[in-house]
């Protein structure tokens, strides 16, 4: 299956399907400059342990030279430092303008080998082959690249679009529960801001399947088939919704507040940003912490009237079936209240809040027309509550 995203200055192609990855280095010849002879690929030891030997092979076949940048696993080594260590390695490997950095992992890597790539020598191309079930429908897709910091996340980063993206979904096989719950609630998100039709084919998908990362084998042949296929459709559905948001508003347009702005695919990241912050980035999946940001959006959205208890009741449901989310009940709402301050959102010194007035309707809100009461309700009725 493919998708193109028309971005500037050429766009790219998304690819999806099993045998994907066996297109790399097919695709990287095809898609950045013909003067290239090497590239780096950045990974981490437990992706590169499994599909590494495969990418490098494949790029070598094609006639590249390929270097090797492996990074910790986790949200709290995408940093300064680690940014810092990648460029030295692209130096002393000889990596010139024409060259090129492949991505191969789940999120992080994604935005650290974009970022990366995006500084070194003022940007070189890079290709998104991503592992997990959020890189694939959200994060490899839309040119945003970042590092975090100590005062909130992503808050260094740039606009970089990738040259092209291999969505390969055999990856899903070997991904941990916990990683395909985080995936399953970003694309609850992408559903219940971009359309209610998406909304509904995801949550047809999660009431019908356990995807579990056990659930594929233990179906026969067919039925594996038959869900593969399923699956790839979907994550097609999803690429396509960002693809479109991306196109019409590639750099997040502060003027812009209808309800095709890119903001509005930011639905459950204030609080959920907030929660990593506070978190050390060390307890949750970044999806996982947009579960509970989008019940807490979700909540607000109610108590201002926006949205009926029924299109809550929905989400909750939804949310649910994406799996178990990490506690929050010994979390301090000060603290969080505290981290959302310095969500990098903030427009004129107010965040601004992606709400709901129904399933696939988003609206921005100025945080100024959010009691500090309702907020904090809020906050206790989603976070204290203990995980389903």
């Amino acid at each position: 299956m493919r998708v193109r995203l028309r971005a500037q200055p050429t766009g790219y192609e998304i690819k999806i399907g099993a045998g994907t990855l066996g297109l790399l280095g097919r695709e990287a010849r095809r898609s950045i400059s013909k003067h290239a002879r090497r590239v780096v690929i950045v990974s981490n030891p437990r992706v590169f342990e499994l599909y590494g030997e495969q990418a490098r092979a494949n790029l070598r076949a094609s006639d590249f030279a390929v270097e090797l940048f492996l990074i910790g696993d986790g949200e709290r080594y995408k940093t300064l430092r680690t940014l810092e260590a990648a460029l030295n390695l692209f130096h002393s490997v000889g990596l010139e303008r024409s060259d090129a950095v492949i991505a191969l992992g789940g999120g992080v890597v994604g935005d650290l080998a974009g970022f990366a790539a995006a500084t070194y020598l003022r940007g070189i191309d890079f290709i998104q082959v991503p592992t997990t079930l959020l890189a694939q429908i959200d994060a490899s897709v839309g040119g945003k690249t970042a590092v975090n910091t100590r005062w909130s996340k992503n808050s260094i980063g740039a606009f970089h679009q990738p040259r092209a993206v291999l969505i390969e979904t055999e990856t899903l096989r070997t991904l941990p529960a916990r990683e395909l719950t985080a995936g399953w609630c970003e694309a609850v998100k992408q559903g219940a801001v971009g359309s209610r039709q998406l909304f509904l084919k995801t949550y047809d998908f999660l009431s019908h399947h356990a995807f579990d990362g056990e659930g594929l084998k233990s179906e026969s042949q067919s039925g594996q088939s038959r869900r593969a296929s399923q699956l790839a459709q979907l994550i097609a559905a999803q690429c396509s919704f960002k693809a479109s948001i991306v196109a019409g508003d590639e750099r997040e347009s502060l003027k812009r507040t209808d309800g095709r702005s890119r903001r509005i695919l930011n639905f459950g990241h204030t609080t959920a940003h907030a929660l990593e912050t506070v978190t050390r980035y060390r307890r949750f999946r970044h999806g996982e912490a947009v579960g509970y940001g989008m019940l807490v959006a979700g909540e607000i959205s109610k108590g201002l009237g926006l949205l009926d208890i029924s299109e809550l009741e929905y989400l909750r449901a939804a949310v649910r079936l994406t799996g178990r989310l990490p506690r929050t009940s010994d979390l301090d709402t000060d603290a969080i209240t505290g981290a959302l301050a310095h969500d990098k959102k903030s427009v004129g010194g107010q965040i601004k809040w992606v709400l709901l007035k129904a399933l696939g309707r988003a609206a921005l809100v100025d945080g100024r027309e959010i009691p500090r009461t309702l907020l904090r309700a809020s906050l206790r009725a989603v976070l204290q509550t203990k995980p389903q």
